[in-house]
């Protein structure tokens, strides 16, 4: 896929702009074609020559960019030359959905396992134990914590497992 289809992807642009922020969107978002300078980018882009290193670094760290070091023989000067790998996109999403999936799994396991208590007046929520520690009574107000029914929570859970799962093609949890 090109530069320009992946960047016209709203996953992708939102992807991007969680890694990089607002500063180095732009940097992000204008990948040329070949190899270029930090200070060219940020001199093309009238953008700070930090912000664009930032977004670099980021870049870089998610498999999204490389770079190859020139140094100069006079002056002993490093210079970077910046290529952008795009086409890592797709794997790194993918690999972010079965983080998430991975993380949905522990969570709805843990709402499951556990009997939680709400004190209605501060919207604070108790495990079990920590609402017999208090006496059944909220720390914060005194009020009577009620007992809580997350099966709302579990199933909404449920519903987005389901959607990562066939999103990434993984057999069913449930």
């Amino acid at each position: 896929m090109a530069f320009e289809d992946l960047l016209e992807d709203p996953v992708i642009q939102k992807y991007l702009h969680e890694l990089v922020g607002p500063k180095g969107m732009p940097v992000a978002a204008a990948p040329p074609d070949g190899e270029v300078t930090d200070e060219e980018l940020a001199e093309t882009l009238d953008l700070e020559l930090n912000d664009v290193r930032r977004a670099l670094f980021i870049l870089y760290e998610n498999d999204l960019a490389t770079y190859r070091r020139l140094r100069d023989e006079d002056s002993g000067w490093l210079t970077y030359l910046w290529t952008f790998e795009y086409e890592n996109i797709p794997e790194n999403l993918e690999e972010e959905l079965y983080r998430l999936y991975d993380a949905l799994l522990d969570r709805r396991e843990y709402e499951q396992n556990h009997e939680f208590y709400l004190c209605e007046i501060c919207s604070i929520r108790f495990e079990f134990g920590e609402a017999m520690d208090f006496g059944f009574e909220c720390p914060e107000c005194g009020s009577p914590v009620e007992s809580m029914d997350n099966s709302r929570l579990v199933r909404a859970m449920d519903d987005r497992l389901d959607a990562l799962e066939d999103e990434l093609n993984v057999e069913s949890t449930a």
